[in-house]
């Protein structure tokens, strides 16, 4: 009897998508990226998916298609299995991204740090990206009071060079140029 041990899930793992249909009549998949270029969906040949369970696939074939990607992956045979994939969450190890100019960052690496202001002055924790179209925007969740209220409403701050100052991985934190009463 042959023991087939599960993969080991990357501690790296990142979102950067989900399924949200089939695509073709031969187990096409199609994907909504969480970002506009999709590198990282485009260039790994070896996704996570969350449905039934979380578990590695191997691409077969994939490209851009109408601002969504759309690939075909080795065990999905028809329409119905691609179906069925629906709604499952695409995730790459972030060890495998490509690498990227040193101005530029994937959202993943932004949510969580700390921003601050130029005063130094704690604005909240980036909890989220979105884009609007014209850029990419921060979305700030306040910092708690000693009383647990939070201190203000979100904020919405442009990823622009007019706003965000200095970007720090290492040290968890992002510089802006915003007020606390914006």
């Amino acid at each position: 009897m042959t023991d087939h041990a599960a993969p080991a899930v990357p501690a790296d793992l990142a979102q950067v998508g989900h399924v949200s249909g089939a695509y073709g009549v031969m187990g096409g998949i199609r994907v909504t990226p969480y970002s506009t270029d999709a590198d990282a969906l485009l260039k790994v040949k070896t996704w996570w998916l969350d449905k039934p369970a979380l578990r590695p696939v191997q691409v077969r074939t994939v490209r851009m298609h109408s601002g969504d990607v759309v690939a075909t992956l080795v065990d999905v045979k028809d329409r119905d299995a691609a179906e069925a994939l629906k709604g499952a969450s695409v995730s790459v190890p972030r060890s495998e991204f490509p690498a990227l100019p040193d101005d530029e960052y994937y959202w993943t690496d932004l949510i969580g740090l700390d921003a601050v202001n130029l005063q130094g002055e704690a604005l909240g924790k980036v909890a989220d990206m979105m884009h609007n179209g014209a850029q990419s925007i921060l979305r700030i969740m306040p910092v708690q009071g000693e009383d647990g209220e939070a201190k203000a409403q979100e904020r919405l701050v442009p990823f622009v060079d007019q706003f965000v100052k200095q970007v720090d991985l290492a040290g968890k934190k992002i510089t802006l140029d915003w007020g606390l009463d914006y």
